[in-house]
């Protein structure tokens, strides 16, 4: 099962090693266009479906593999996710997550001595270049979650893609007085945000980094 699969690139990559996929979507238009993408693909493992990552309409121990990438950021109780991926696996069933994370605690401004949550920060900033952004995680806390849901963490790691700021903008039709706030943000953030963003100004050119957490869970069982 890949959950919010859009325009099923999870999905299609691993339907050559399985017997069946299911890739689901809450929005029907993303699921248009994995059907374009499963004809070019001639996938005829894979089936497409609406579904809630928060209310799966599986039966309890139904799959041997979910995963999601870049999308747990848009769901408003990522906490519900994990538990119901845990519900649809069978014994021994894994769950892969990839999507962006900020960093685990508040910490100082070196200027100010006051204390900065750059996790706030970067999720507001996201959220300016995408409303349906919700908010991302840290590292810990989806640690936390996938324990919580009664899942082993067995492999996690932290990936970053460099992002060139006014192409990232312009693949959302971000509103040029929006595109402009989002440079504000990049070139008048604490250094405390600047660092996490490892953010490079050169003219009129801005490049930052988004973080991601690759993580893995198994469940108990055989």
């Amino acid at each position: 099962l890949d959950v919010a699969t859009a325009a099923g690139h999870t999905a299609y990559s691993f339907a050559p090693h399985l017997r069946q996929v299911i890739a689901s979507d809450i929005t029907f238009e993303m699921l248009q266009l994995s059907a374009v993408e499963r004809r070019k693909r001639n996938a005829n493992n894979v089936t497409l479906l609406a579904a809630d990552a928060e209310d799966l309409p599986f039966l309890n121990q139904y799959f041997d593999l979910v995963t999601c990438r870049i999308a747990a950021h848009h769901f408003p109780d990522v906490a519900r996710f994990v538990s119901e991926s845990a519900r649809v696996l069978r014994p021994g069933g894994k769950l892969a997550v990839v999507d962006n994370v900020v960093p685990e605690h508040k910490n100082y401004s070196r200027k100010s001595k006051r204390k900065l949550d750059v996790g706030r920060y970067v999720n507001a900033f996201e959220k300016l270049r995408d409303p349906s952004h919700v908010r991302c995680l840290s590292n810990i806390e989806w640690q936390q979650q996938f324990e919580k849901a009664g899942f082993l963490v067995v492999y996690q790691e932290i990936a970053q893609k460099k992002m060139d700021v006014e192409e990232w903008a312009t693949r959302m039709n971000v509103t040029k007085e929006n595109q402009t706030r989002l440079r504000v943000m990049l070139q008048q953030a604490p250094e405390n945000v600047t660092d996490f963003l490892e953010t490079v100004v050169t003219g009129n050119k801005i490049v930052f980094s988004l973080k991601e957490t690759i993580i893995i869970g198994v469940l108990p069982g055989s």
